[in-house]
Order: C-alpha cells, then sequence, then structure tokens
C-alpha cells in the first residue's frame, strides 16, 4: 500500500462523520489535510475529431491490456465499445440523422427556457438571464444531413462514489485531490463495487473473450498476457502523474483540447463559459453533465459538454448514488424496530393480565 493510501486508510478509521449526499470537498470529507484543490476533467465533446489519441494514451501509460480478441462491431468505427476495466478511456462516435439533430436543439431550446444557469450573464438574476438569452439572435446554423457525436467517456470520480462506498475491503480510496483510486493488492474481486456505480464504470479485469484460445501472443486469435486477472480496475485520473505534479496522460495527449485537467471550480467556470458561447453561436443542444453538485452523486470529478440528451451517450440522466439514501434507511429501520419492540411489549404486559 502506497503512503498517501495508508494515509487516506489512518483518516477514515478516526472516525468522523462522511457525507453521503449534497455538497462537500470530497477529499475534506475523506479527512485529507486542507490545501490541496480537487482536480477533474472537463471534456467538450463539441471539438472531439474522435481520433483516439486518448485511449492510446491510457493504455500505454498504465499498461491496460486489450479487450477482447480484436472484432470490429459495426459500430461505426467505435470497437471498445464501452469503458471497463482494460479500458479507462473510452471514445465513442454516435451517428445522427437531420431529425435527430433537430429534436437535440430542441431538446436544448426547452433547458434554455427553464433557466439553465450556463446561459446568465454574470450579475444578472435567472429571470434576466432569460430575458437577455431570449434577445439575442440565436437562429442555429445549417441543420447537417449527417453528424457523428464523439466523446471521451471516463470514470466520473464522483463526489459521493458508490464503489467506494460500498467496498467492504478498503480496496477503494479517496485521494487528496478528490479523485478514486482502487489498490489492485487489497481488492479481493468480489465485485461489490461494480453494482455500486451508477454509472457502470468500474469492472472486475477478464482477458475479455467468452472462450479464451490457448495459444499464447498480441494476433487475433491468441491470448495476450493479462495482469491483476480478477481484480476491479478503472481510472485513476493517473494518480501517479498528479503526485508528481504531471497532467494525465489523456489530458496530455489530446490534440484539439477536448480533454481538459485542472482545478475542479476553474473548469466548472470554463464549462459554463464555454456553453455560453455555443449557445450565443446558436448551438441550443449543447449542455454540461455532472456540473450540478445538487444531483444524486453531488456533481463528478469529470465533467462533460454534450450535443444531446445523456442517454444518447450512454449515461444515465439522473444518477444516483446507492448509499445517498442510508441515513434515511437507517432511521427508518430504527423506527420500525421501536415499533415492533414496543409492540411487543404491549403484547406481553396485555397477556399477563
Amino acid at each position: 500500500m502506497s503512503s498517501q493510501a495508508a494515509q487516506s486508510v489512518t483518516n477514515y478509521a478516526r472516525g468522523a462523520s462522511h457525507q453521503f449526499s449534497g455538497p462537500t470537498d470530497p477529499a475534506a470529507d475523506a479527512h485529507w489535510p486542507s490545501g490541496q484543490v480537487r482536480k477533474g476533467f472537463f471534456t467538450d465533446t463539441s471539438i472531439c475529431i474522435g481520433c483516439k489519441a486518448c485511449e492510446v494514451a491510457c493504455k500505454e501509460w498504465n499498461h491496460n491490456p486489450r479487450d477482447g480478441d480484436l472484432e470490429l462491431t459495426g459500430w461505426s468505427y467505435d470497437n471498445t465499445q464501452s469503458l471497463g476495466a482494460s479500458t479507462w478511456r473510452h471514445v465513442a462516435f454516435i451517428e445522427q440523422d437531420r431529425e435527430r439533430i433537430e429534436q437535440a436543439r430542441e431538446s436544448g431550446r426547452k433547458l434554455v427556457d427553464l433557466g439553465m444557469p450556463a446561459v446568465r450573464p454574470s450579475g444578472s438574476s435567472s429571470g434576466e438571464g432569460r430575458a437577455a438569452y431570449r434577445d439575442q439572435d440565436v437562429t442555429p446554423p445549417d441543420t447537417p444531413e449527417f453528424r457523428w457525436l464523439m466523446a471521451s467517456d471516463v470514470c466520473k470520480h464522483c463526489t459521493h462514489a458508490g464503489c467506494l462506498d460500498v467496498c467492504p475491503t478498503g480496496a477503494l480510496f479517496r485521494t487528496e485531490f478528490g479523485s478514486v483510486v482502487v489498490q489492485d493488492d487489497v481488492c479481493n474481486g468480489c465485485g461489490t463495487c461494480v453494482a455500486g456505480c451508477p454509472f457502470g464504470v468500474i469492472e472486475r479485469r477478464s482477458d475479455g473473450t467468452a472462450a479464451p484460445t490457448t495459444r499464447s501472443g498480441e494476433k487475433k486469435g491468441e491470448q495476450p498476457d493479462v495482469p491483476k486477472r480478477g481484480v476491479a480496475q478503472k481510472c485513476t485520473l493517473c494518480y501517479d502523474r498528479l503526485v508528481d505534479g504531471e497532467t494525465p496522460a489523456c489530458a496530455k495527449t489530446c490534440p484539439t483540447t477536448s480533454i481538459k485537467f485542472g482545478d475542479h471550480p476553474d473548469l466548472v467556470e470554463t464549462a459554463r463559459d464555454r456553453v455560453h458561447q455555443l449557445h450565443e453561436e446558436g448551438l441550443t443542444e449543447a449542455r454540461l453533465y455532472g456540473a450540478n453538485e445538487l444531483d444524486g452523486v453531488g456533481g463528478t470529478g469529470a465533467m462533460f459538454l454534450l450535443l444531446d440528451e445523456p442517454e444518447t451517450y450512454g449515461l444515465p440522466p439522473d444518477p444516483r448514488v446507492p448509499t445517498a439514501d442510508l441515513p434515511v434507511m437507517f432511521r427508518r429501520a430504527g423506527l420500525a424496530a421501536a415499533g415492533m419492540l414496543a409492540g411487543a411489549a404491549v403484547a406481553f404486559l396485555g397477556g399477563g393480565r
């Protein structure tokens, strides 16, 4: 176990309160000493070109094996399909026709009419923001006949991480940067964290094939050596690079700056400014995902600018950490137990007369 991980485990063992929902500083909630600003990603899908440089850089830096047997999926140019134990960055290719593009813009306009924070000028009220938006010329550009939505997905490093809260061994820990990391030497492969993630990000590592071959090698039909098999794995926000003051590999290699890395509060402002800019250009379909600290996971460390509904990208529209309701459940269980005891006492006393 690293010294940083040991420090985090020690902090949890002190017995201070742990918050399960609502806005909070996740590193402070894990009782790290103050001073380190939370780090995160902002992925602007509007400028992603689908080059997959982030996927390659992630695999190379983390020595992650390939997934499966090099099969073509037929899903446009997306052959990795989803995030997994060996794919910590996944670039999706989503094909859309004119009708779907118009629907995306219409749904975006409805969000703007509801007072979406990103379109409110600084220093003005939400009502003033909506009025200012209506006064602008937001005629959308010509709707294309076809487009690809390209988006580089990654672990969200939730403010309230379900995988972290349900892990029975302490294999997952919260770093001083606010990210969530798996200690593969502590993980027992139980898979509880897999069920606890509302985004379906974390998985246990396998060889990626239904019927493993006996031949060893890297070519099609051969089985590569798969390290840490059976152990839960996911993005670490390049924790080993962060402790050395380096940028995560995916953000470092992104040629269009679609993946931005930095202090989380600064990224939130950057993301909102970018959405406002796109709205002024008539791209009303632009919206933020993960920047709302009042959602079911307390906001995420990895935020996204989307050009359609979250479901289009395979993201849950209203993610909720499964442990958010624990305090209410415990209170109700306590009340139920008290009621049962009271009923038993009444029955006992009444039966003795």
